[in-house]
């Protein structure tokens, strides 16, 4: 991680409400010693002091600033930076204090689709919302260049990251239990998030949420992706029927052995198990054939 040589400094400001009266008196106390001097009813003095008394008012009046709930004011003084103002309301600092305002609401990021490689090498498809907010508001304004527009770069870069760790299913090449971006969705928002806080760092941005919207294959693999998705469910399909019908035959043959209605020899038992089988796993209707023979003709 980086050392950061600028930090927010807090700064109290006047209460804009007390400082503007101040100004608007020594305006209008101002505009009456002149009145007074030009009308020849005070010394001459007198006209001086009022023009110092009304530039004095309209320079303190010039420090006035307002700030809304959860805004901040940078001031700064022929480029030294001096303090934040975090305030509320009507507030006064030195005329002389450029005040730049920055918001420390919290923002959404929504970005767009990317197309990246996951931990296989599949072009998938991705894209996220992140909800950040401005932590320093020195490190946002003085330690990177535009930090809106870092946080958009570095939320992709991390984003792209991302994915190469992360298969996109889970598969025989992975690991049992094995987290994948399908099915992990609450942890790959985690992970998403902690590699954000830690690129943000630089710029005083902090995040507050991250998950992603937009999860799907490439469209130039989809195609057969799904197709192996449909095998694989229609193989554990199969792998149901066929154990539930290896239980009925089996609970077949018990109930007739147990009931003693027909004695079978091994012969019979497997056709009888074979044509139980065919029966149970078909994905078609079976057509009962009558043998009006004996058991063995």
């Amino acid at each position: 991680m980086s050392t950061h040589t600028r930090q927010e400094i807090p700064l109290a400001s006047m209460n804009g409400y007390v400082a503007g009266a101040g100004g608007l008196l020594a305006v209008l106390a101002g505009a009456w010693l002149l009145h007074a001097a030009v009308m020849g009813t005070a010394a001459g003095g007198v006209g001086v002091a009022g023009i110092v008394l009304g530039v004095a008012g309209v320079f303190v009046c010039m420090g006035l600033y307002m700030l809304q709930p959860n805004e901040t004011a940078v001031l700064t003084m022929f480029g030294r930076y001096v303090g934040t103002d975090c305030g509320e309301g009507l507030r006064w600092a030195f005329p002389l204090y450029r005040k730049r305002k920055l918001t420390v609401r919290a923002r959404n990021l929504n970005m767009a689709t990317l197309k990246v490689n996951d931990k296989r090498g599949n072009p998938v498809e991705l894209a996220a919302a992140v909800v950040w907010r401005v932590r320093d508001t020195a490190q946002a304004l003085f330690e990177v260049d535009d930090f809106e527009r870092y946080v958009t770069v570095q939320a992709e870069a991390a984003l792209r990251h991302l994915a190469v760790q992360y298969a996109y299913d889970e598969g025989e090449d992975l690991a049992p239990g094995e987290m994948t971006l399908r099915g992990g969705g609450t942890e790959v928002g985690h992970a998403l998030s902690e590699e954000l806080t830690a690129r943000f760092e630089a710029a005083g941005v902090e995040t507050l949420d991250a998950k992603l919207t937009h999860l799907a294959y490439a469209p130039e693999i989809a195609q057969v992706m799904l197709r192996r998705q449909q095998a694989q469910a229609i193989i554990s399909a199969r792998a149901r029927i066929v154990h539930g019908a290896v239980t009925m035959v089996e609970d077949a043959l018990k109930g007739l052995a147990e009931r003693q209605i027909v004695e079978l020899d091994a012969e019979r038992k497997a056709a009888m198990v074979s044509n139980l089988l065919v029966v149970l796993c078909s994905d078609r209707d079976a057509q009962p054939i009558i043998n009006a023979g004996t058991l063995y003709n």
